[in-house]
């Protein structure tokens, strides 16, 4: 297919179809030019792929299909190769199904635990979520079935999705909330990207010609199409000009006639139709060069589900009553463990008819008695049932209670106004803790939950969502099967009142300010020193480790200059496991940096008494920060490079030292301050000329130089030339000017 060729032989008619879908799931083909339709379809843990593709409403029933653990589960399996493998599998389906476009995976940020779609999201952190990303797009796409990366950008809350507009700071949005975006595109190549619903600083994103434009394709260098969100956009023409290439759902002649209508009248200029049309026959072209597969092997894939499943589910707490024996009396407790949780309402819900409950999956292991103690909804209190579980659990040696939040709490287009589980799964759990049996308690659920009775059980074993295999890694990870391995992406509080947006979520009518900034998730906990239930990074396993030995390979770096760690990691128990080594980056002697932040991780395999050398390499933007005005700046000084088993569990610590201050293309200005110009070596000797002429500096008499660089580092150039008659203020230009020329 030669693309320009086709877009020069295109009508006007043409070229504006082109630029909305034909239906609801499919592009417009252009027949007497052989450009085929395109179909794509909603995942990202799946596919639901509507039997009926003319359906115009995107409500008609979908194919049975595997359904995989969700981003809230495998964010937490912190496994690139895991991720990788699970696009590698939806190519195959997709394939076989005749789908190009998969529309995931979601990497926006939790702010807050409270967002409804939170499952569809990999984690609080934009290092873990971008890395993710990436792995699970390079599976896809290499399978040759494009993914659709959404929702761009600051999409954290379902309330008013549509015309909610989120108030966020340039800094915040370059740290926090566009990394993840921007590692996938830089490592990934996506071959789409879903604009989100709501707006951002008050502009639509689907209409923002800086976010699609000036920072997505001229600073990351993104050559895919754009697309709305399905019915995100506002004014089509607009829309175009931004940078959004695609109008879904389509099936309509308004958009095209809004086309042609601009076009006739001059307010939009065939360059950038034609721009819009090359940019969608580019993915065609791709999609086009995928051979269809005849199907794939559907049990297969319920094992990699599982395997999956397995290696993303957290151990909060283990008292040694976990791994369980099968010869031991087990009383399995709630209706979870018959009817799992596995998956979150909406547009990524999976028809499948394989789904697997813990209950069905221990049959054949040993014989547990079972007590549901309340209500099939999981929501129901019933004085019955309780008393029913209480004398179950009772007869037992272990209990397992099966909790966690209703279909209902964990769903797209509403977000939820508690942390707490529903009242009669938390009476359950601390009635059945009470009688003294060692209680543990296994959740499903798709974000953090606050849990009252923590200090009474014996063991928690975190799920999330973990896809139809669920029940089967459950019992896996009970009786020791396998070897827990997996841990949390994001934070659990203890109590709302503690989440950094809390007073700030989910705003007030159509406007949210993110007024935590770059605080958010582990940044906060740890900056502000919050306690909290659970934290970051936080995950047990069967066996454990030893951390020894961490060795940089330089004590000094430039900021342009990569840092090489290796450190040793042993395995100190009697079982084979996997332990998340995690690396977390600590600035010292800055005032408003958060106190740690991750930069690196690795999974290593360890049989028992094993013990392997990781090396990992820290790249120059894992130093910087983002200076509004300014953009990426590294400060000049000591880091202390961390390596842990969590964000609060720090076992190794050495530093290093910055050489030099301020990243390249920092560039001088009027309101340049000295303490800019000490930082970096090419322009320190301005400022050092400036406080060496002040009265008194040659005996100290009157200020110590310590002294003047406190008083002075904030001043710009501007004022210090009123101080010191060094540099008129005529000449002031001119020596900018010769400072820039040396940063060059």
């Amino acid at each position: 297919m030669d693309v320009q060729a086709i877009v020069k032989a295109m009508t006007p008619e043409e070229k504006a179809s082109l630029c909305a879908g034909a239906n609801f799931w499919h592009t417009v083909a252009v027949e007497r030019l052989g450009v085929p339709s395109v179909l794509m379809t909603d995942g990202p843990h799946g596919l639901r792929k509507q039997a009926d593709t003319t359906d115009v409403t995107g409500m008609a029933p979908s194919v049975e299909a595997p359904c995989f653990p969700t981003a809230a589960s495998t964010g937490s399996s912190f496994d690139r190769d895991l991720l990788k493998r699970l696009g590698e599998t939806l190519a195959e389906e997709c394939r076989a199904e005749g789908i190009s476009i998969l529309l995931g995976p979601g990497v926006n940020i939790k702010r807050s635990p409270l967002c409804g779609r939170n499952f569809e999201y990999f984690s609080e952190d934009p290092y873990l979520a971008g890395q993710m990303s990436a792995a699970y797009t390079q599976g896809l796409q290499g399978g040759g079935v494009g993914v659709s990366m959404k929702h761009f950008a600051v999409n954290n809350q379902e309330t008013r999705r549509l015309t909610v507009s989120a108030k966020v700071s340039e800094r915040a949005l370059r740290e926090i909330y566009l990394p993840a975006f921007e590692n996938t595109v830089k490592e990934a190549k996506p071959w789409t990207i879903m604009a989100s619903y709501n707006r951002l600083n008050g502009e639509y994103t689907h209409a923002s010609h800086r976010l699609l434009e000036e920072i997505l394709r001229d600073e990351w260098g993104f050559d895919g199409f754009v697309m709305t969100d399905w019915g995100a956009c506002d004014l089509r023409v607009p829309a175009l000009k931004a940078g959004d290439e695609l109008q879904m759902p389509g099936g309509k002649s308004a958009c095209t006639q809004d086309i042609l209508d601009a076009l006739a009248d001059g307010s939009l200029d065939m360059e950038i139709l034609d721009r819009a049309v090359a940019r969608i026959l580019r993915v065609v072209k791709l999609a086009s060069e995928t051979a269809p597969l005849p199907g794939y092997d559907r049990n297969a894939h319920h094992q990699i589900a599982r395997e999956i499943a397995r290696e993303s589910m957290v151990l909060l707490q283990n008292d040694g009553t976990l791994p369980l024996r099968k010869e031991q009396s087990i009383a399995f407790i709630g209706p979870f463990a018959q009817t799992p949780r596995f998956q979150g309402g909406g547009s990524s819900h999976i028809r499948t008819e394989h789904a697997v409950g813990a209950w069905e999956a221990v049959q054949g292991i040993c014989t547990p008695v079972f007590a549901t103690g309340l209500g099939q909804d999981g929501l129901t209190a019933d004085p019955a049932l309780l008393a029913e579980a209480v004398k179950v659990a009772q007869a037992a040696e272990v209990a397992v209670i099966f909790a966690g939040l209703p279909d209902t709490l964990d769903s797209e287009g509403s977000d939820r106004w508690s942390i707490d589980l529903p009242q009669a799964q938390n009476d359950l759990i601390s009635a059945i803790a009470d009688t003294g049996v060692k209680t543990v308690v296994v959740l499903m659920n798709g974000s953090a939950v606050a849990m009252p009775w923590r200090g009474k059980v014996s063991a928690i074993l975190e799920s999330f969502l973990a896809g139809e295999a669920v029940g089967e890694a459950q019992v896996d990870l009970l009786f020791g099967e396998a070897n827990p391995c997996a841990k949390l992406s994001e934070t659990f509080p203890v109590k709302l009142q503690d989440t950094p947006a809390y007073g700030n979520f989910p705003g007030f009518r159509d406007d949210v300010e993110y007024g935590e900034g770059v605080y958010v998730g582990y940044r906060h906990y740890a900056t502000r020193e919050v306690p909290v239930l659970f934290p970051f990074g936080h995950g047990l396993s069967y066996t454990s480790y030893a951390y020894e030995d961490l060795r940089l390979d330089k004590p000094e770096l430039k900021p342009d200059e990569a840092l090489t760690l290796t450190f040793t990691i042993r395995n100190t128990g009697k079982v084979a496991g996997k332990e998340i080594v995690q690396v977390y980056i600590a600035p010292r002697d800055t005032m408003n940096r958060p106190v740690l932040e991750l930069k690196q991780f690795a999974k290593v395999d360890l049989a028992a008494g094993q013990q392997k050398t990781v090396s990992l390499a820290l790249d120059p933007r894992a130093f910087a920060w983002y200076r509004e005005g300014e953009g990426w700046r590294v400060e000049g000084g000591e880091y202390e490079i961390w390596v842990g088993a969590s964000s609060t569990d720090i076992r190794l610590k050495a530093s290093v030292t910055m050489a030099s201050g301020l990243e390249k293309g920092w560039r001088v200005t009027r309101n340049t301050t000295l303490g800019d110009l000490l930082q970096n070596p090419k322009t320190s000797a301005f400022a050092e000329q400036f406080l060496s002429g002040l009265p008194g500096m040659d005996n100290g008499e009157v200020f110590t130089k310590e002294q003047l660089v406190e008083m002075f580092s904030g001043m710009p150039l501007r004022s210090a030339v009123m101080f010191n008659g060094i540099v008129p203020d005529k000449d002031l230009d001119n020596m900018i000017a010769a400072m820039n020329s040396t940063l060059a």
